[in-house]
């Protein structure tokens, strides 16, 4: 009998509880950290970390002016353009790094056991699938934006209503409403898709050699057949997702203090030594300060990993238990003793007595 959204938790927390700390090892729970973070399982698992806005000083603007001096505008647009294009080379590089660390993760949790090298040469076929229906359902998303942002715009410009907003401000606020409701179901579609696939195709990928559209051939009669089971999972996959975003924000908050009061003394007696060596706000420092900002920013980041890792193997075996008493194969990979036990026994031939000599 399928397990319900509900009784799935207790096999996933029991799952976790065995593969984090019975035994503990360190060196697993940091490679969990790792590919749980370069899978995108932070941000699917619940977690977030806070946002610090410095507020600007009055005089950083002079500060930056002496310090810097005033270039060609094309330097300028020439520096924003490497910046986009390193970003969006940036943006595609990590998400083939992701895709391929969506399958280790998923077989660090069925195997109890994070082995990084190996699943990275083993998993290069599959990630590279996943890899190429991401970035295609990425453009899809970010384009049927466009249309339902960009059309109404264009309708609203076509019909004047722009140039004169106080004569159809009604229209334009119906309008505006009825926009945002559009927007937010299909922000909700698409990541109700994105969730599925990464939990119910991947596994079908992983184990069959399958592509993503053979996946969802597959899964979408399941869904079908079965409406109430996985809507029951969404709902508790975000409820659970809300708490444990509470709980590691919190967590992740208190660490990120602590890391803060070293880091901040450490900068005060820099800024202090280069005063007193006669430093300027100038390229050759500002550029000193991103890059210790930089390894700062990447230190607090692991840091989250590493307090995440509980939910980064929580969230992946309460799907894959949900999933793995509708799917046998998955079944089969989760219960390899049972699988075994389940083969009946090779009957042995009776035994022949030697025959008798000739003669």
């Amino acid at each position: 009998m399928p397990l319900s959204a509900i009784d799935a938790i207790t096999p996933a927390f029991h799952h976790t509880k065995q593969q984090l700390l019975q035994p503990f090892r360190a060196a697993q729970w940091a490679k969990l950290a790792l590919v749980g973070f370069l899978a995108g399982e932070m941000t699917s698992g619940g977690c977030s970390s806070p946002n610090f806005n410095i507020p600007a000083h009055p005089r950083s603007q002079h500060l930056l002016s002496m310090g810097l001096p005033v270039q060609n505008p094309m330097l300028y647009a020439g520096l924003i353009a490497i910046l986009i294009v390193t970003g969006i080379v940036l943006f595609v590089l990590f998400l083939y790094v992701s895709s391929v660390m969506r399958f280790i993760l998923f077989d660090s949790v069925i195997a109890k056991r994070c082995e990084i090298a190996k699943g990275w040469n083993q998993r290069q076929r599959p990630g590279m699938r996943y890899f190429v229906w991401q970035l295609l359902f990425s453009f899809v998303t970010v384009a049927a934006l466009a249309i339902l942002v960009g059309v109404p715009f264009a309708f609203a410009f076509a019909a004047g209503w722009l140039k004169h907003p106080k004569e159809h401000i009604i229209a334009m606020v119906l309008g505006g409403i009825a926009l945002f409701f559009v927007f937010l179901a299909w922000m909700l579609v698409s990541v109700v898709i994105q969730v599925l696939t990464k939990d119910f195709v991947v596994p079908q990928m992983a184990l069959e050699d399958l592509g993503p559209i053979q996946g969802w051939r597959r899964l979408l009669p399941m869904i079908q057949s079965e409406k109430g089971g996985y809507a029951a999972y969404l709902g508790m996959k975000i409820v659970m997702n809300l708490g444990a975003a509470m709980v590691l924000a919190i967590i992740s908050l208190i660490a990120i203090l602590l890391m803060l009061i070293p880091v901040g003394g450490i900068g005060v007696i820099a800024v202090l030594i280069g005063k007193t060596a006669g430093l300027t706000l100038n390229l050759y420092t500002i550029s000193l300060g991103v890059v210790f900002g930089c390894i700062f920013i990447a230190v607090v980041i692991y840091a989250i990993s590493l307090i995440s890792v509980p939910a980064t193997v929580f969230f992946p075996a309460y799907s894959i238990y949900f999933f793995a008493s509708r799917y046998p194969r998955l079944a089969e990979a989760l219960y390899p003793l049972a699988a075994v036990s389940s083969v009946p026994p090779v009957e042995t031939p009776p035994f022949l007595p030697p025959p008798e000599p000739i003669g």
